[in-house]
């Protein structure tokens, strides 16, 4: 499997712990929208320890694009990323996964699982074809959200909030469950996508395929 070290171009916080960043894009570098690479950090003591991150960038894009959620309780990869700033280095392997768009549905993110969607959302919408998706989005808070204002602009009333620790007036308080996704989707003879913490995927997998929901139209993350 190939290696690339590339630049970072700029970074940016998009909320408290959620960081992205814009790094050099390989020639010929090439990838399927919600899909990802392993990325390491290029320094010493950092460069073998690849994480799984998720491209959220267009295909067409001269850069790469990546969104990290920084988890600063422990000293891990994510930790030593938010000191990593415009100039610095990162080492990509090449592109891999199963989360790709195989047709209109239904979209499921549980907090930092919506990077995956990202690109395939903006590629849907920059041609004009997101009509017939819809996103439910759980996070703990209103303020774990990101870029809000983009998917809103993109779905429209076709986007959901979940928040699962707050009240926030006009938006739904609990976990995404069974009751609720009976009440809300009229056909499960469509394709899901879901994407999260493993928790989350194990548990709306679980419930879609008791409702009925097909093998071939579940797109998870294997």
């Amino acid at each position: 499997m190939g290696k690339y070290i590339v630049k970072v171009l700029e970074t940016e916080y998009l909320n408290l712990d959620v960081k992205r960043f814009v790094v050099e894009r390989p020639l010929d570098y090439n990838f399927i929208p919600g899909q990802g690479t392993e990325i390491a950090i290029n320094k010493p003591n950092w460069d073998t320890q690849f994480r799984a991150l998720t491209f959220t960038n267009l295909e067409s894009d001269t850069h790469l694009e990546f969104i990290v959620k920084i988890y600063r309780d422990h000293n891990g990869v994510t930790n030593e990323l938010s000191k990593v700033n415009a100039g610095g280095e990162l080492i990509i392997q090449e592109a891999f996964g199963a989360i790709t768009y195989q047709g209109p549905g239904v979209f499921l993110a549980g907090g930092s699982g919506i990077t995956p969607f990202l690109a395939i959302f903006r590629k849907l919408h920059k041609e004009q074809k997101i009509a017939g998706n819809r996103l439910i989005y759980s996070n703990r808070t209103e303020e774990d959200v990101i870029l809000v204002d983009e998917l809103n602009t993109m779905l429209g009333e076709q986007l959901i909030y979940f928040f699962s620790h707050e009240n926030t007036i006009g938006f739904s308080h609990h976990q995404i469950d069974r009751n609720y996704l009976i009440e809300a989707i009229r056909s499960f003879d469509q394709y899901f996508y879901v994407c999260g913490p493993d928790s989350f995927v194990k548990a709306i997998s679980k419930i879609l395929v008791d409702l009925g929901v097909q093998a071939t139209s579940l797109v998870v993350e294997h």
